[in-house]
Protein backbone atom coordinates (compact mmCIF):
# COMPACT_ATOMS: atom_id res chain seq x y z
CA UNK A 1 0.00 0.00 0.00
CA UNK A 2 1.55 3.48 -1.15
CA UNK A 3 2.43 6.17 1.21
CA UNK A 4 0.31 9.23 1.21
CA UNK A 5 1.97 12.08 2.60
CA UNK A 6 0.44 15.49 3.40
CA UNK A 7 1.29 17.47 0.48
CA UNK A 8 2.76 17.41 -2.68
CA UNK A 9 3.77 19.90 -5.13
CA UNK A 10 1.67 19.59 -8.56
CA UNK A 11 4.30 19.14 -11.14
CA UNK A 12 3.39 20.01 -14.98
CA UNK A 13 4.49 18.23 -18.18
CA UNK A 14 8.16 17.86 -18.20
CA UNK A 15 8.54 18.49 -21.75
CA UNK A 16 6.62 21.94 -21.21
CA UNK A 17 9.26 23.12 -18.55
CA UNK A 18 11.81 21.66 -20.97
CA UNK A 19 10.64 24.68 -23.70
CA UNK A 20 10.98 27.15 -21.11
CA UNK A 21 14.49 26.15 -20.04
CA UNK A 22 15.50 26.64 -24.01
CA UNK A 23 14.34 29.70 -23.92
CA UNK A 24 16.71 30.54 -20.85
CA UNK A 25 19.32 29.05 -22.46
CA UNK A 26 19.13 30.86 -25.92
CA UNK A 27 18.58 34.26 -23.70
CA UNK A 28 21.75 33.36 -21.71
CA UNK A 29 19.92 35.07 -18.87
CA UNK A 30 19.50 33.39 -15.08
CA UNK A 31 18.75 35.72 -13.05
CA UNK A 32 18.32 39.70 -11.72
CA UNK A 33 14.99 40.21 -13.14
CA UNK A 34 14.85 38.56 -16.48
CA UNK A 35 12.32 38.11 -19.48
CA UNK A 36 10.60 35.19 -17.21
CA UNK A 37 11.16 37.10 -14.14
CA UNK A 38 8.89 40.23 -15.65
CA UNK A 39 6.18 37.68 -17.27
CA UNK A 40 5.76 36.18 -14.10
CA UNK A 41 5.62 39.44 -12.18
CA UNK A 42 2.74 40.28 -14.74
CA UNK A 43 0.89 37.16 -15.28
CA UNK A 44 0.55 36.89 -10.88
CA UNK A 45 -0.77 40.73 -11.13
CA UNK A 46 -3.74 39.97 -13.62
CA UNK A 47 -4.38 36.17 -12.08
CA UNK A 48 -4.53 37.65 -8.26
CA UNK A 49 -6.11 40.96 -9.58
CA UNK A 50 -3.35 43.28 -7.40
CA UNK A 51 -1.67 45.88 -8.47
CA UNK A 52 1.82 45.35 -8.01
CA UNK A 53 4.22 42.29 -7.22
CA UNK A 54 7.90 41.89 -6.54
CA UNK A 55 9.09 38.57 -6.61
CA UNK A 56 11.51 36.80 -3.88
CA UNK A 57 13.93 33.90 -3.71
CA UNK A 58 11.80 32.80 -1.00
CA UNK A 59 8.85 34.19 1.54
CA UNK A 60 11.01 34.69 4.41
CA UNK A 61 13.46 36.83 2.70
CA UNK A 62 10.08 38.67 1.55
CA UNK A 63 8.80 39.20 5.29
CA UNK A 64 12.22 40.31 6.06
CA UNK A 65 12.33 43.00 3.57
CA UNK A 66 8.43 43.99 3.98
CA UNK A 67 9.35 44.82 7.44
CA UNK A 68 12.42 47.23 5.68
CA UNK A 69 10.17 48.65 3.37
CA UNK A 70 7.97 50.24 5.81
CA UNK A 71 10.73 50.57 8.52
CA UNK A 72 8.91 48.80 11.08
CA UNK A 73 10.45 49.14 14.71
CA UNK A 74 9.31 48.59 18.13
CA UNK A 75 7.07 45.44 18.74
CA UNK A 76 4.49 43.67 16.15
CA UNK A 77 1.65 42.00 17.20
CA UNK A 78 1.63 38.52 15.66
CA UNK A 79 -0.11 35.16 15.88
CA UNK A 80 1.59 32.12 17.82
CA UNK A 81 -0.29 29.99 15.73
CA UNK A 82 1.93 30.02 12.59
CA UNK A 83 4.84 28.99 10.95
CA UNK A 84 8.29 30.15 12.55
CA UNK A 85 9.55 32.15 9.66
CA UNK A 86 6.66 35.21 10.40
CA UNK A 87 8.40 35.77 13.94
CA UNK A 88 12.18 34.88 12.63
CA UNK A 89 11.49 37.85 10.13
CA UNK A 90 10.69 39.97 13.19
CA UNK A 91 13.63 39.25 15.17
CA UNK A 92 16.06 39.68 12.26
CA UNK A 93 14.80 43.28 12.30
CA UNK A 94 15.70 43.58 15.87
CA UNK A 95 11.41 43.77 16.26
CA UNK A 96 9.93 42.10 19.27
CA UNK A 97 7.05 40.14 18.31
CA UNK A 98 4.09 40.25 20.48
CA UNK A 99 1.73 37.31 20.26
CA UNK A 100 -2.39 37.25 20.77
CA UNK A 101 -4.74 34.49 21.21
CA UNK A 102 -6.80 33.45 17.99
CA UNK A 103 -10.37 32.76 17.72
CA UNK A 104 -11.24 29.28 18.58
CA UNK A 105 -13.76 29.05 14.84
CA UNK A 106 -11.41 30.65 12.41
CA UNK A 107 -7.76 30.23 14.14
CA UNK A 108 -6.51 33.18 12.53
CA UNK A 109 -5.72 36.28 14.79
CA UNK A 110 -8.68 37.42 17.60
CA UNK A 111 -8.89 41.23 16.63
CA UNK A 112 -10.48 41.76 20.42
CA UNK A 113 -7.10 39.99 21.67
CA UNK A 114 -5.36 42.41 18.90
CA UNK A 115 -6.68 45.68 20.33
CA UNK A 116 -5.87 44.00 24.12
CA UNK A 117 -2.08 43.40 23.14
CA UNK A 118 -1.09 47.52 21.72
CA UNK A 119 1.20 49.27 23.50
CA UNK A 120 2.76 52.45 23.19
CA UNK A 121 6.37 50.57 21.29
CA UNK A 122 3.95 49.06 19.04
CA UNK A 123 3.86 49.99 15.30
CA UNK A 124 2.41 47.25 13.39
CA UNK A 125 0.51 44.22 12.80
CA UNK A 126 1.48 40.56 11.35
CA UNK A 127 -1.76 38.50 10.76
CA UNK A 128 -1.59 35.34 9.06
CA UNK A 129 -4.39 34.34 6.65
CA UNK A 130 -4.26 30.41 8.48
CA UNK A 131 -4.48 27.71 5.95
CA UNK A 132 -5.56 30.30 3.41
CA UNK A 133 -9.00 31.80 5.16
CA UNK A 134 -9.23 34.97 5.45
CA UNK A 135 -8.69 36.87 8.71
CA UNK A 136 -11.29 39.42 9.74
CA UNK A 137 -9.87 42.51 7.44
CA UNK A 138 -12.26 44.98 8.62
CA UNK A 139 -11.80 44.74 12.30
CA UNK A 140 -8.16 44.73 11.56
CA UNK A 141 -8.32 47.83 9.62
CA UNK A 142 -10.12 49.70 12.03
CA UNK A 143 -7.85 48.75 14.90
CA UNK A 144 -4.74 49.89 12.54
CA UNK A 145 -6.57 52.77 11.71
CA UNK A 146 -7.62 53.79 14.90
CA UNK A 147 -3.75 53.46 16.65
CA UNK A 148 -1.90 55.08 13.48
CA UNK A 149 -0.57 51.04 13.15
CA UNK A 150 0.98 49.17 9.42
CA UNK A 151 -0.22 46.01 8.70
CA UNK A 152 1.69 43.36 7.04
CA UNK A 153 -0.31 39.99 5.91
CA UNK A 154 1.57 36.71 5.97
CA UNK A 155 -0.60 35.92 3.33
CA UNK A 156 1.71 32.33 2.40
CA UNK A 157 -1.19 30.06 2.30
CA UNK A 158 -3.93 32.61 0.28
CA UNK A 159 -2.86 32.44 -3.06
CA UNK A 160 -5.87 33.52 -5.20
CA UNK A 161 -8.41 33.77 -2.30
CA UNK A 162 -10.95 35.97 -2.70
CA UNK A 163 -13.39 37.86 -0.15
CA UNK A 164 -16.64 39.04 -1.24
CA UNK A 165 -15.23 39.00 -5.08
CA UNK A 166 -12.02 40.93 -4.08
CA UNK A 167 -8.31 39.68 -3.83
CA UNK A 168 -7.18 39.42 0.24
CA UNK A 169 -3.70 40.13 -0.68
CA UNK A 170 -4.77 43.98 -1.01
CA UNK A 171 -5.39 44.49 2.57
CA UNK A 172 -3.49 45.99 4.66
CA UNK A 173 -0.38 47.82 3.84
CA UNK A 174 1.80 44.74 2.20
CA UNK A 175 1.22 40.90 1.57
CA UNK A 176 3.11 38.29 1.30
CA UNK A 177 3.04 34.86 -0.54
CA UNK A 178 4.67 31.84 -0.02
CA UNK A 179 5.87 29.97 -3.70
CA UNK A 180 7.37 27.40 -1.49
CA UNK A 181 6.90 23.46 -3.03
CA UNK A 182 4.10 22.40 -0.68
CA UNK A 183 1.89 25.55 -1.64
CA UNK A 184 -1.35 25.53 -3.73
CA UNK A 185 1.39 27.70 -6.29
CA UNK A 186 4.72 27.15 -6.53
CA UNK A 187 8.18 28.20 -8.27
CA UNK A 188 9.99 25.09 -6.39
CA UNK A 189 11.32 28.04 -3.97
CA UNK A 190 9.92 31.36 -4.00
CA UNK A 191 7.66 34.32 -2.55
CA UNK A 192 6.10 37.70 -3.04
CA UNK A 193 5.53 40.90 -2.36
CA UNK A 194 1.99 42.02 -2.90
CA UNK A 195 2.59 46.27 -3.07
CA UNK A 196 -0.44 49.33 -3.29
CA UNK A 197 1.56 51.34 -5.63
CA UNK A 198 4.03 51.63 -7.89
CA UNK A 199 6.49 53.73 -5.48
CA UNK A 200 6.24 50.87 -2.63
CA UNK A 201 7.29 48.09 -5.32
CA UNK A 202 10.63 50.55 -6.67
CA UNK A 203 11.70 50.51 -2.56
CA UNK A 204 11.08 46.89 -2.35
CA UNK A 205 12.63 46.20 -5.83
CA UNK A 206 15.66 48.24 -4.93
CA UNK A 207 16.07 45.99 -1.56
CA UNK A 208 15.75 42.79 -2.79
CA UNK A 209 18.65 43.34 -4.77
CA UNK A 210 20.81 45.15 -2.30
CA UNK A 211 19.76 48.50 -2.73
CA UNK A 212 21.20 49.20 -6.01
CA UNK A 213 19.55 51.78 -8.75
CA UNK A 214 21.87 50.76 -11.30
CA UNK A 215 25.68 49.39 -11.75
CA UNK A 216 27.05 52.73 -10.34
CA UNK A 217 24.53 53.41 -7.36
CA UNK A 218 23.25 52.15 -4.29
CA UNK A 219 20.13 53.82 -2.26
CA UNK A 220 18.98 51.19 1.15
CA UNK A 221 21.17 48.17 2.62
CA UNK A 222 19.39 45.61 0.49
CA UNK A 223 19.98 42.02 0.23
CA UNK A 224 19.84 39.80 -1.87
CA UNK A 225 16.17 38.26 -2.31
CA UNK A 226 15.81 37.78 -5.94
CA UNK A 227 13.94 35.10 -8.12
CA UNK A 228 15.70 32.85 -10.63
CA UNK A 229 14.71 32.85 -14.06
CA UNK A 230 14.22 29.14 -14.05
CA UNK A 231 12.22 29.35 -10.91
CA UNK A 232 10.51 32.03 -12.62
CA UNK A 233 9.59 29.77 -15.53
CA UNK A 234 8.52 26.99 -13.48
CA UNK A 235 6.30 29.30 -12.06
CA UNK A 236 4.45 30.48 -15.50
CA UNK A 237 4.28 26.92 -16.38
CA UNK A 238 2.43 26.15 -13.11
CA UNK A 239 -0.33 29.32 -13.76
CA UNK A 240 -1.18 27.39 -16.91
CA UNK A 241 -2.67 24.65 -14.98
CA UNK A 242 -3.60 26.26 -11.45
CA UNK A 243 -7.05 26.67 -11.69
CA UNK A 244 -7.59 22.84 -13.00
CA UNK A 245 -5.50 22.00 -9.43
CA UNK A 246 -7.35 23.98 -7.35
CA UNK A 247 -10.27 22.31 -9.10
CA UNK A 248 -9.16 19.18 -8.23
CA UNK A 249 -8.11 20.45 -4.36
CA UNK A 250 -11.87 21.44 -4.00
CA UNK A 251 -13.25 17.82 -5.06
CA UNK A 252 -11.02 16.60 -2.75
CA UNK A 253 -12.40 18.82 0.40
CA UNK A 254 -16.12 18.08 -0.66
CA UNK A 255 -14.81 14.40 -0.21
CA UNK A 256 -13.37 14.49 3.20
CA UNK A 257 -16.64 16.67 4.20
CA UNK A 258 -19.07 14.18 2.98
CA UNK A 259 -17.33 10.93 4.78
CA UNK A 260 -16.22 12.52 7.69
CA UNK A 261 -19.73 13.78 8.41
CA UNK A 262 -20.70 11.00 10.59
CA UNK A 263 -17.47 10.56 12.45
CA UNK A 264 -17.93 12.25 15.78
CA UNK A 265 -15.28 13.91 17.95
CA UNK A 266 -13.64 15.53 14.62
CA UNK A 267 -14.28 19.39 13.83
CA UNK A 268 -13.40 20.54 10.56
CA UNK A 269 -11.84 24.42 10.46
CA UNK A 270 -14.25 26.10 8.28
CA UNK A 271 -13.24 28.83 6.07
CA UNK A 272 -14.52 32.38 7.45
CA UNK A 273 -16.61 33.34 4.45
CA UNK A 274 -14.68 33.84 1.73
CA UNK A 275 -15.91 33.65 -1.74
CA UNK A 276 -13.70 32.30 -3.89
CA UNK A 277 -10.94 29.17 -1.54
CA UNK A 278 -7.80 28.02 -2.78
CA UNK A 279 -8.34 24.66 -0.35
CA UNK A 280 -4.73 24.76 0.48
CA UNK A 281 -4.80 22.41 3.33
CA UNK A 282 -7.40 20.35 5.46
CA UNK A 283 -7.47 21.18 8.65
CA UNK A 284 -9.01 19.06 11.72
CA UNK A 285 -9.72 19.42 15.42
CA UNK A 286 -9.90 16.01 17.54
CA UNK A 287 -12.05 17.09 20.33
CA UNK A 288 -12.59 14.99 23.51
CA UNK A 289 -15.74 12.89 22.38
CA UNK A 290 -13.57 11.42 19.97
CA UNK A 291 -11.99 9.44 22.63
CA UNK A 292 -8.64 9.34 21.60
CA UNK A 293 -6.10 12.05 21.52
CA UNK A 294 -4.71 14.42 18.74
CA UNK A 295 -1.25 12.20 18.94
CA UNK A 296 -2.74 9.09 19.44
CA UNK A 297 -4.46 9.69 15.95
CA UNK A 298 -1.62 11.23 14.07
CA UNK A 299 0.39 7.92 15.39
CA UNK A 300 -2.23 5.23 14.01
CA UNK A 301 -2.22 7.40 10.74
CA UNK A 302 1.56 7.33 10.51
CA UNK A 303 1.36 3.20 11.33
CA UNK A 304 -0.75 3.24 8.04
CA UNK A 305 0.98 5.01 5.86
CA UNK A 306 -0.55 8.08 5.73
CA UNK A 307 1.37 11.07 6.79
CA UNK A 308 -0.32 14.01 8.76
CA UNK A 309 1.00 16.89 9.97
CA UNK A 310 0.37 18.06 13.21
CA UNK A 311 0.08 22.09 11.81
CA UNK A 312 0.82 24.38 13.63
CA UNK A 313 2.08 22.76 16.43
CA UNK A 314 4.27 23.32 18.78
CA UNK A 315 2.80 26.98 19.32
CA UNK A 316 5.70 29.88 17.31
CA UNK A 317 5.50 31.35 21.53
CA UNK A 318 7.12 27.73 22.96
CA UNK A 319 10.61 28.06 21.30
CA UNK A 320 13.20 28.92 23.01
CA UNK A 321 14.16 32.18 21.56
CA UNK A 322 10.66 33.39 21.94
CA UNK A 323 9.08 31.65 25.49
CA UNK A 324 10.92 34.05 27.57
CA UNK A 325 8.54 36.82 26.32
CA UNK A 326 5.90 38.22 28.65
CA UNK A 327 3.58 37.36 25.13
CA UNK A 328 4.10 33.90 25.29
CA UNK A 329 2.68 31.99 28.21
CA UNK A 330 -0.06 29.66 27.62
CA UNK A 331 -2.12 31.48 30.02
CA UNK A 332 -2.28 34.99 27.31
CA UNK A 333 -2.40 32.51 24.95
CA UNK A 334 -5.42 29.78 25.94
CA UNK A 335 -7.28 29.12 22.79
CA UNK A 336 -3.73 28.55 20.56
CA UNK A 337 -2.41 26.46 23.11
CA UNK A 338 -6.00 24.41 23.83
CA UNK A 339 -6.03 23.89 19.71
CA UNK A 340 -2.55 23.32 18.77
CA UNK A 341 -2.42 20.16 20.81
CA UNK A 342 -6.04 19.60 18.86
CA UNK A 343 -5.48 19.96 15.10
CA UNK A 344 -3.89 17.88 12.37
CA UNK A 345 -3.55 18.53 8.53
CA UNK A 346 -5.03 15.77 6.31
CA UNK A 347 -3.44 14.82 3.06
CA UNK A 348 -4.49 17.02 0.08
CA UNK A 349 -3.14 17.60 -3.39
CA UNK A 350 -4.13 17.35 -6.74
CA UNK A 351 -2.39 13.69 -7.10
CA UNK A 352 -4.65 12.81 -4.22
CA UNK A 353 -7.51 10.23 -5.73
CA UNK A 354 -10.72 9.65 -4.48
CA UNK A 355 -9.69 6.20 -2.57
CA UNK A 356 -6.90 7.35 -0.81
CA UNK A 357 -9.05 10.02 0.84
CA UNK A 358 -11.55 7.08 1.80
CA UNK A 359 -8.63 5.66 3.20
CA UNK A 360 -7.27 8.51 5.05
CA UNK A 361 -11.29 8.95 6.35
CA UNK A 362 -11.33 5.51 7.35
CA UNK A 363 -8.51 4.86 9.69
CA UNK A 364 -10.09 8.10 11.61
CA UNK A 365 -13.39 6.36 11.42
CA UNK A 366 -11.74 3.08 13.21
CA UNK A 367 -10.31 4.97 15.33
CA UNK A 368 -13.13 6.79 16.68
CA UNK A 369 -15.33 3.08 16.99
CA UNK A 370 -12.67 1.58 18.77
CA UNK A 371 -11.59 4.35 21.13
CA UNK A 372 -12.30 4.41 24.78
CA UNK A 373 -14.92 7.71 25.81
CA UNK A 374 -13.09 9.69 28.42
Amino acid sequence: MRPITVTQPFLPPLEEFHAYLEQIWENRILTNGGPMHRQLEEALCTYLGVPYISLFTNATIALVTALQALRITGEVITTPFTFVAGAHSLLWNGITPVFADIDPVTLNLDPRRIEAAITRQTTAIMPVHCYGNPCDIDAIQRIADAYNLRVIYDAAHAFGVRREGDSVLTAGDLSILSFHATKVFNTFEGGAIVAPDARTKQRIDHLKNFGFVDEVTVVAAGINGKMSEVNAAFGLLQLKYIDGAIARRAEIDALYRRELANVPGIRIVEPAGQSHANHSYFPILIEPEYGISRDAVYAELKRAGIMARRYFYPLVSSFPMYRGLPSATATNLPVATRLAEQVICLPIYPALDDDDVRRVVGVLAECSVCAPVF
